[in-house]
């Protein structure tokens, strides 16, 4: 390994992004905050690392694991670098915007590190895009937060968008209310719902009784299409608690439905995984051909830490530019002019037009053709005009 190599090496998860990748992720990051702008969502920025007890804190002790820490040589106290954003806007919204009224719109656009990648996201390191409701229960909150991201999305580009509609309190909801008590029980319950593995679930039926695994198995075969699988969630005698849950998820579909009846809907009820720390209906955005989730989200708990205070519900979804990215086709490349650096009048002139320029400042060594192919132009300036390097 020679010593140019060695100095390029990156640690597992992380990369370098480079032109024109870099400049495209940069574009579509504003192109999507100024779509949420216009929807009365203002823009935040939290700080990259913040004190861990801090950060991790309430429902953000769930991120603990996917944390990296650090000691901080003022303080000499443990921070945290953040892994996701979304606890972050909690934080700022119950203590830095606890005064303003409620529901308060937000966003924000940033960098998060993680300690290990997944299977479908195996960088550690990547740009989140956030929108966050914070102070309202309606349905109608969960609907807005959802078409605005799917409109910003299908905008952009994205074809063939569809969002999975989850339920992840539905499940602990049955459990509590039948008194299912066992943790050797629940854990082989979950595994087999993770993996919609119905033969799994026949196994358990001695453990849980006929009525509940009846419910399970039901609630397995209720994945798919949003009319189908809300129909057979109808009919499944789910107890009180849970019965409330599936009314939420309802009520939302709902409002999904009258503002956009041609958003492909899915219903997946037994999904847990991915949403550790939310409270209520959670969702996740498909792109067909697209590998791996494009943003997911759904509700949570601000202020769940302090008691001093009464919990207050949000609603948001973030954004995962690095899936954006692949579900867009590749950049054109912008046209680039080379010019010498001794007409930095015309140069001026043409950035005003709207070209970049790229000024050779060797004059002895300029062979406008080759020079410019060299530079990665795509047209030269001969003295007179512009002039495309295909056709010169």
């Amino acid at each position: 390994m020679n010593e140019n190599t060695h100095m390029g090496l990156l640690p597992t998860g992380l990369a370098d992004i480079l032109p024109p990748e870099a400049e495209f992720e940069a574009q579509i990051t504003e192109i999507l905050m100024a779509s949420f702008a216009q929807y009365g969502y203002e823009r935040v920025k939290p700080p990259l690392i913040e004190f861990e007890d801090i950060l991790l804190s309430g429902s953000g002790i769930k991120m603990a694991k996917q944390t990296f820490r650090m000691m901080d040589p003022i303080s000499q106290r443990m921070l945290g670098v953040r892994a996701d954003m979304t606890l972050q806007i909690a934080r700022i919204a119950s203590t830095r915007l606890g005064d303003m009224p409620r529901p308060i719109r937000l966003s924000y656009a940033g960098q998060v590190l993680r300690v290990k990648g997944s299977n479908l996201r195996p960088k550690r390191q990547f740009g989140q895009i956030g929108i966050e409701v914070i102070g309202s229960l309606s349905p109608q909150a969960d609907a807005e937060i959802i078409l605005m991201a799917a409109e910003a999305l299908s905008n952009l580009g994205i074809a063939n968008l569809s969002v999975d509609l989850c339920l992840p309190t539905l499940i602990p909801a049955i459990w509590e209310s039948l008194k299912i008590d066992s943790t050797t029980m629940v854990n082989k319950l979950l595994v087999a719902l993770d993996h919609k593995d119905v033969p799994a679930i026949e196994m358990l039926e001695k453990g849980l009784g006929k009525k509940t695994h009846n419910i399970f198995s039901s609630l397995v075969k209720a994945v798919g299409p949003v009319d189908k699988a809300l129909e057979t969630l109808k009919k499944i005698n789910l107890p009180k608690k849970a019965a409330a849950e599936l009314n939420k998820l309802s009520d939302i579909i709902v409002c999904l439905k009258d503002r956009a009846p041609n958003l492909t809907i899915t219903i997946d009820p037994v999904e847990t995984r991915g949403y550790e720390y939310h409270t209520g209906v959670t969702f996740t955005f498909f792109a067909l051909n697209v590998r791996g989730e494009i943003g997911r989200g759904g509700r949570y708990l601000v202020n769940d830490v302090n008691r001093d205070k009464v919990p207050e519900t949000a609603t948001g979804a973030s954004l995962y530019v690095d899936t954006i990215l692949r579900a867009l086709p590749t950049p054109k490349k912008r046209d680039r002019v080379l010019i010498s650096s001794s007409k930095p009048e015309v140069a001026l002139k043409l950035r005003k037009d709207g070209w970049i320029t790229v000024e050779h400042f060797n004059e002895n060594k300029l062979n406008n053709r080759a020079q410019a192919k060299k530079f990665d132009c795509t047209h030269f300036w001969n003295g007179k005009k512009i002039v495309p390097v295909e056709n010169s």
